[in-house]
């Protein structure tokens, strides 16, 4: 979808501009390092919970948007409610782990690093890490070794 909104933006460009294969597309992009899914998972699950349920107001929320984009409007309903009502806790709980997943690379070092090409797949150009200095050499000795660093 993201990759039809450039190219129609692209095409309505005028003037001396640089070419479209410099444009690039930063994602921040949290890392939760952990041997369990689930455990990683609950280190975002409060982060994810605020952006979704507590930015913005209840019909204008950025965030809350892209996460219906996702294809998670039932999920961000509910933990929206819970946000607003001040359930915060009960919020994060309510954040599903697939959700997760979509918006951040989340586990074992081997299934992040599964997880890369997909990244790449997409629209975005460059990833901005958000993780400790562990979970970022993790994730570039990943790139490296699928060969993700030098394309």
């Amino acid at each position: 979808m993201f990759r039809g909104f450039l190219a129609d933006g692209f095409a309505a460009r005028s003037g001396d501009l640089a070419p479209v294969e410099r444009f690039e597309v930063a994602a921040s992009v949290p890392v939760s390092l952990d041997d369990d899914v689930e455990r990683a998972a609950d280190h975002l699950r409060p982060w994810i919970a605020l952006y979704v349920g507590g930015m913005g107001a209840k019909g204008a929320n950025f965030h809350r948007n892209a996460v219906d984009l996702l294809g998670y409007s039932d999920a961000a309903d509910e933990i929206q409610d819970l946000y607003l009502a001040g359930r915060k806790e009960e919020a994060a709980r309510a954040v599903p782990t697939a959700l997760v997943e979509d918006v951040a690379l989340v586990g074992p070092a081997e299934k992040i690093a599964a997880e890369l090409p997909r990244w790449e797949a997409s629209a975005v150009t460059t990833m901005l890490l958000q993780a400790d200095a562990d979970a970022v050499r993790t994730v570039v000795g990943a790139a490296a070794a699928t060969g993700l660093l030098t394309r």
